[in-house]
C-alpha cells in the first residue's frame, strides 16, 4: 500500500465550479501547505489522502485533510 496525497482545486467560471488538474504532494504536511497556498487564489480547494494498492489497483476511502472555499456537492466531509 502507498498513500497518495492529492490537492484538487476549483475555479469559478460564471456560476459553475470547474476542477483544475489535481496536484500531488509527498507528505501530509506538504499536501496541506499546498492546499493553503492554493486557497488564496482558487475558488475552492479540497485536499485528501488515499491508500492505494498498486498491484491490485484498489483504492481505500479518501481521508479529508482540508476543505477551503466553495466546493461542489458530493465531496466527502
Amino acid at each position: 500500500m502507498v498513500t497518495a496525497y492529492i490537492v484538487q482545486s476549483f475555479q469559478l467560471r460564471g456560476r459553475k465550479l470547474t476542477p483544475d488538474q489535481p496536484k500531488t504532494a509527498k507528505t501530509r504536511e506538504a499536501c496541506i501547505a499546498l492546499a493553503e497556498r492554493m486557497g488564496e487564489y482558487k475558488a475552492g480547494v479540497f485536499a485528501f489522502s488515499q491508500d492505494v494498492d498498486i498491484e491490485t489497483d484498489t483504492y481505500d476511502e479518501p481521508r479529508v485533510l482540508l476543505r477551503l472555499g466553495s466546493l461542489p456537492p458530493g465531496l466527502p466531509d
